[in-house]
């Protein structure tokens, strides 16, 4: 959810994850002391906290991708199906970030 960019409030990572609120906030708490994530305050409403992935967190989402894709594509050999088609383009969709400005 990071990784497609903006920064997140922890309502939006608490229902994006299905996790309560408080459990989300000590993942959350836990990815800042990792270096893996920032929180930083919303521009638009002072009032709210922006959580961010940072430049180690991206690191990480990019090395796990990585490694799916890999297995994924030495799971589906080099067969040309119509499947394997469109498990590479649903791939290509989920690595490609996405701006969620309105």
């Amino acid at each position: 959810m990071l990784a497609r960019g903006g920064g997140r409030s922890m309502g939006e990572i608490a229902t994006h994850t299905a996790l309560p609120a408080p459990t989300a906030t000590r993942v959350v708490d836990r990815l800042v002391t990792q270096r893996l994530a920032y929180r930083q305050g919303d521009p638009v409403d002072r009032r709210r906290v922006l959580v961010h992935l940072a430049t180690d967190g991206r690191a990480v989402v990019e090395r796990v991708c990585g490694a799916i894709e890999r297995r994924v594509g030495n799971a589906l050999g080099s067969a040309r199906t119509p499947e394997r088609s469109q498990l590479a383009d649903l791939l290509e969709e989920l690595s490609t970030p996405v701006d969620h400005a309105v």
